[in-house]
């Protein structure tokens, strides 16, 4: 999914970028060929290494952007977001009884479900057993886990 942040460093504890993270789900999906070409993003050009991830995520329904002309492929991944990208790529699967136990996720919000779903699958546990903390940055090493407890 990934080769690091050079040839021997992975860099765990730097700040995972939307970009990234949607580049590591395409990959954990086999690099699949976006079906179209359409680019509905400004901020996402041809050249750019997460062009095929972002194309094939928007066409998955994994994210819609930050809005509807733009990913912001460069700024941080919260936690919030990076739940619900793991989230939609699996479907979004129902959530039994999402009553969070979480005082920081309300009912209503965009990453509610996903974090349900997160926490009963087993890809998160929270920031502490009361707090979820959905608008705190992604780590790449928080990210990495999250794929794998989720594909695992």
């Amino acid at each position: 999914m990934t080769s690091g942040t050079s040839a021997t460093t992975f860099s765990p504890n730097k700040p995972c970028t939307r970009a990234e993270i949607v580049t590591f789900l395409w990959r954990a999906n086999g690099e699949p060929e976006p079906t179209s070409t359409v680019n509905p993003f400004q901020d996402v050009k041809a050249g750019d290494y997460c062009y095929k991830a972002v194309l094939w995520a928007k066409e998955k329904g994994v994210t819609s952007g930050t809005d509807a002309t733009h990913f912001s492929p460069g700024v941080t991944c919260t936690r919030g977001q990076a739940v619900t990208f793991l989230w939609n790529a699996n479907g979004k699967p129902a959530v039994s009884g999402a009553s969070s136990r979480f005082s920081n996720v309300k009912s209503g919000q965009y990453y509610t479900q996903a974090v349900e779903w997160a926490v009963g699958k087993g890809v998160t546990s929270g920031t502490s057993p009361t707090t979820f903390s959905p608008g705190q940055q992604c780590t790449r090493g928080q990210i990495m886990t999250f794929l794998y407890r989720a594909n695992g």
